[in-house]
């Protein structure tokens, strides 16, 4: 009885391993993509203020 106790004890640390596991290589994703976004974010936001000055130079 103590030794199949045992086992379905450590059968679930195992599948809470490997859920954890998966959990956190979402969650890398989800960074990395919010990252990458941002990134361009700022570019497109750097690119339209040059213009803008550019216009404002203009007048």
């Amino acid at each position: 009885m103590k030794k199949l106790f045992f086992q379905e004890k450590a059968q679930i640390s195992i599948e809470l391993i490997i859920v954890l596991a998966a959990v956190v290589a979402l969650v890398l994703l989800f960074v990395s993509q919010l990252r990458q976004t941002s990134s361009e974010g700022t570019k497109a936001i750097d690119e339209k203020t040059k213009k803008i000055f550019d216009e404002i130079d203009k007048i």
